[in-house]
């Protein structure tokens, strides 16, 4: 059993990214709640909302990538 090595970096590269929206998503939301008579609250409302679906994506898509890298499809070689 062999694990694609450069898939395993672009999972764990994935991954990373997951981390950063997990942090940045609530913190975006808490801005705008916390700024409810501001202008731009339903921008920035909207912002967070599409950050926490992103990181939801992302880390389904990393954690796919990861472990198509240790039980993926292998190309036989003749």
């Amino acid at each position: 059993m062999n694990t694609d090595r450069d898939l395993l970096i672009k999972g764990i590269r994935f991954l990373s990214y997951t981390v950063a929206l997990m942090f940045l998503a609530p913190f975006t939301l808490y801005q705008a709640f916390k700024n409810q008579q501001n202008i731009l609250y339903w921008p920035v409302l909207v912002l967070g909302f599409l950050l926490a679906i992103a990181a939801v994506v992302m880390g389904f898509r990393s954690i796919k990538t990861i472990v198509d890298s240790f039980f993926g499809k292998k190309i036989k070689k003749h």
